[in-house]
């Protein structure tokens, strides 16, 4: 081992968080300390970790990029024949994590998830780089690979296929909708003594409340 991690430790100095001065609807304040973590942050404002369980019940978790969020839930991209789109298709339930170091600041969701419709994935798909669209077609995500050359070769496949034209959305290529059901702010506080304030849904009514650190 390199250094001894044991030792390394981060005092925080955040804002108070105070359960009585939150807003009623917990997208509201996400939206406030995304707009926050996009200034600080900068282009890995909107990275969150995705959770997911396999139909044996073993977690699995990756990086991913929020893209979309409103009212209705937080939306993602993605293959959908990807291991995690595999697994949502047996436990469509997943957790979301987004921790922004700069602000001292997490932020947990859960709830089920869908996928969004094929005019939500059509429209996304068409704002992206032609590059990233090539991805869509060239990566089998997840599947084995025999090297890097086997991906440089199937881009410049498709690369000749579609050239000249407009690149469309693969059918096993879109969007994941992450229903929340609950969601937790922290704020990291001096002495390990965090403000942690959780929201909960029952049907159509949030109800929030402070947690022990």
């Amino acid at each position: 081992m390199t250094r001894d991690i044991a030792d390394i430790r981060r005092d925080y100095e955040g804002g108070r968080l105070e359960e009585d001065q939150v807003p009623d609807q917990p997208l509201s304040l996400f939206d406030e300390w995304l707009a926050l973590a996009l200034e600080s942050e900068g282009d890995d404002g909107n990275v969150m970790t995705l959770a997911t369980a396999d139909s044996q019940g073993m977690p699995h978790a990756r990086v991913v990029l929020l893209k979309d969020f409103s009212e209705q839930g937080l939306v993602f991209y993605t293959n959908y024949q990807s291991h995690k789109g595999s697994e949502l298709a047996n436990v469509p339930h997943a957790a979301l994590v987004f921790w922004w170091p700069s602000l001292g600041r997490q932020v947990r969701v859960e709830g089920p998830v869908e996928q969004v419709s094929d005019a939500e994935s059509d429209a996304y798909f068409a704002s992206r780089p032609r590059a990233s669209q090539l991805g869509a077609w060239v990566a089998t995500q997840s599947v084995v690979i025999p090297g890097r050359n086997w991906l440089e070769e199937r881009e410049q496949r498709f690369q000749r296929a579609y050239e000249g034209q407009e690149i469309e959305r693969p059918g096993h290529w879109g969007g994941y909708r992450v229903v929340p059901e609950m969601i937790e702010f922290w704020q990291g506080q001096p002495s390990r003594l965090h403000d942690r304030i959780r929201y909960e849904r029952r049907a159509s009514t949030w109800s929030h409340f402070r947690l022990a650190p």
